[in-house]
């Protein structure tokens, strides 16, 4: 049985605070042909993400950790070179959830594919992918709607550049925060938010009460920590919290203290749920209806920033974690 020359992205050793390139290393792999009711795949383009920091620690979650010595995985796209099984033939695009890697065999199972793709393929990890349906998700989660005055903290990033963006289509104030001047200048330009700060330069609830006068009734959380806590202090009566993510916390090695003003839950009647996007999964077909339809007219944009090269791949999700993208975190494998 012929095989091909791959490589793929192992974790190394389990990183203790932040990551770094000595956790990762990458290894030459053979790849053999499908056997019968098997497809191999070509990887053109993987995805870097923050909930990746959690799996890389050994501890349970709602997703099983990463082991040591063995490949990462995560959301991938690509073309299928060979097939032994009648729902694929060479040629289809297809997702998958075996990032980190260049070339693998799978069964039908393991794939989706992607019939009449729009351009780049990379939009399927992003805005018409798990990036996109967490999003579009988180809104309708807590039922946004227009006139609701809304706060996406880590806006500039992968799913709060889409969350913002569709709050403003639903007819929504749209308020981001973001890590530097450059990004909140995209935020208020090509990305049509009412109004965006630089949680860089500190006195967030003052930058945050500026930039919403009137008060919050939504905040879409992706960071967490200090920024949950000025949220709070904005929101409005009956106002409601999407908890999707907390990178700012990630890393940390002590459990961080929780927000002071938790209290104003109760006084200001506040709702808080937690979002998984894999809960949602049934619904990527009319998530990429839906925007993919905004993505062809020009009402949506799709910021993503690529990084070319497997071997490049750890080094992406370093600089993704401290904030090194605006948009989407893409590697080009292939």
């Amino acid at each position: 049985m012929s095989t091909v020359a791959s490589r793929e992205v192992r974790l190394e050793r389990r990183p203790y605070g932040a990551p770094t390139l000595e956790d990762f290393s990458l290894a030459a792999i053979a790849v053999p042909s499908p056997r019968e009711g098997e497809v191999q795949v070509r990887n053109r383009f993987i995805s870097v993400d923050p909930y990746m920091r959690g799996r890389m620690n050994d501890l349970p979650s709602y997703v099983p950790p990463f082991q040591v010595g063995a490949a990462l995985d995560g959301g991938a796209i690509g073309e299928v070179v060979a097939s032994r099984s009648p729902e694929f033939r060479a040629g289809d695009i297809v997702t998958s959830s075996r990032g980190w890697r260049e070339c693998f065999v799978a069964t039908p199972a393991e794939l989706r594919k992607v019939n009449a793709p729009l351009a780049p393929l990379s939009l399927y990890l992003g805005a018409l992918g798990m990036t996109g349906l967490t999003a579009w998700a988180g809104l309708r989660l807590i039922d946004v709607r227009a006139g609701d005055r809304v706060f996406i903290s880590g806006a500039a990033g992968a799913v709060g550049s889409v969350a913002g963006q569709l709050a403003h289509l639903a007819g929504c104030r749209v308020v981001g925060s973001a890590g530097s001047a450059e990004k909140v200048k995209v935020l208020t330009g090509e990305l049509g938010f009412d109004a965006a700060f630089d949680y860089r330069t500190g006195d967030l609830a003052g930058q945050l009460a500026t930039a919403a006068p009137e008060g919050i009734d939504v905040y879409f959380d992706l960071v967490g920590g200090a920024q949950l806590e000025a949220a709070l202090s904005s929101m409005r009566l009956h106002g409601r919290v999407i908890a999707c993510g907390a990178i700012s916390q990630y890393n940390d090695v002590t459990p961080p203290a929780g927000p002071h003003n938790l209290g104003l839950v109760i006084g200001k009647r506040l709702t808080i749920k937690g979002l998984i996007a894999g809960d949602w999964s049934e619904s990527l077909p009319t998530l990429r209806k839906e925007v993919g339809g905004y993505l062809v007219e020009g009402r949506l944009q799709a910021r993503e920033t690529v990084v070319e090269g497997i071997e490049q791949a750890a080094q992406a999700f370093l600089d993704m974690m401290r904030g090194g993208n605006i948009g989407k975190m893409v590697v080009k494998v292939g």
